[in-house]
C-alpha cells in the first residue's frame, strides 16, 4: 500500500482522512464527497461519493470497516454504495456491515442492487437520532437541502468533529453543539459564490462562517467546492467573514488524501 499523509488530528485518538472533497462532481483526478473517521478501535466511512471506494482502500482493507454513514441520496454522496455491496457480497464474502443512512438512500440502493441485505445491515436514521459505534458517539441533524440530508456530529473521549454534509442557509449550527462544548473540527461545505447566498441548496463562505460560530468550532475544514473554483480563495472568504464578526478560527481547504494528524 502506498504511503499516506498523516491523519488530521482532531483528538489524541480521533482522526479524519479526506477521501474526496469535490462538490457535485469530480474534477480531473478528483473524487466526490467521502471521509474516513478513525479512532483507536473503529473506522467509519462517511459518504461514499464516486471515486472514494478506491481511495478508502488506500487506508484499510474493506473488511476492517466498522460502519458506513451516508448523509443523503444524491449520487455525489452515495454513488459507491451499490459497488461496495457488490465487492462485499460477490468477492469478499462479507455481510452485516452497518450502513447508517436515510430511508430514501436505502430505497435507491436497493432499487439499483436488489435487496442489499444481508450484505448491509441497514440502519435508517433521522435528525435527532443518536448511535454508539464502538467508542464513537454519532448524533444526526437534519440540514436544509432539497432531499432529506443529515449532518453528523462524532464525539470521542479525546475529541469531536462534525460534518455538515450538503445544506442551504437554513441549517442552525447550534444543533451541532447540543452540549455547549463546541467542536474541535467542523467539516463545512462552502459550495457557492457570494452572489448565490439565497440558494436553498448550499452555503456561501459567509454562511459557512456563521454555521461555524454557532457550532462553536475551534477549527474549520472547508469542503465541497466545485471543480474549477479555487478552494483556497473560498477559505480566504470564510476567514474574511469570520473577521467581520470578530472571530478568528483556523481555516483549511480540504484536499484529496489530506488527513488530520
Amino acid at each position: 500500500m502506498a504511503s499516506l499523509p498523516e491523519p488530521i488530528a482532531v483528538g489524541a485518538d480521533l482522526r479524519l482522512s479526506v477521501l474526496g472533497c469535490d462538490g457535485s462532481y469530480a474534477g480531473p483526478g478528483g473524487a466526490c464527497s467521502g471521509y474516513l473517521v478513525s479512532s483507536g478501535t473503529d473506522r467509519i466511512w462517511m459518504d461514499t461519493g464516486p471515486g472514494t471506494l478506491a481511495r478508502v482502500q488506500r487506508h484499510l482493507p474493506l473488511a476492517d470497516l466498522t460502519a458506513v454513514v451516508v448523509t443523503h441520496e444524491h449520487p455525489d454522496h452515495c454513488g459507491e454504495l451499490p459497488v461496495l455491496r457488490n465487492a462485499l457480497r460477490y468477492v469478499l464474502d462479507i455481510s452485516a456491515l452497518p450502513v447508517l443512512t436515510t430511508a430514501e438512500t436505502r430505497r435507491l440502493v436497493d432499487h439499483i442492487s436488489g435487496d442489499a441485505s444481508p450484505t448491509f445491515a441497514w440502519d435508517v436514521v433521522r435528525g435527532g437520532d443518536e448511535r454508539q459505534i464502538g467508542d464513537l458517539r454519532l448524533r444526526f441533524v437534519t440540514t436544509d437541502h432539497p432531499v432529506e440530508t443529515l449532518a453528523v456530529r462524532v464525539d470521542h473521549p479525546s475529541g469531536s468533529l462534525a460534518y455538515t454534509a450538503d445544506t442551504g442557509s437554513g441549517l442552525d449550527g447550534r444543533l451541532l453543539d447540543p452540549d455547549g462544548t463546541g467542536l474541535d473540527l467542523l467539516v463545512v461545505e462552502a459550495s457557492m459564490d457570494a452572489e448565490y447566498e439565497d440558494t436553498v441548496q448550499h452555503l456561501t463562505a459567509a454562511q459557512a462562517a456563521r454555521v461555524a460560530i454557532e457550532a462553536g468550532a475551534r477549527s474549520l475544514l472547508v469542503t465541497h467546492v466545485v471543480p474549477g473554483a479555487d478552494p483556497h480563495l473560498r477559505c480566504a472568504e470564510v476567514v474574511d467573514a469570520l473577521h467581520a464578526i470578530g472571530a478568528s478560527v483556523p481555516v483549511h481547504a480540504a484536499a484529496d488524501h489530506q488527513t488530520t494528524g
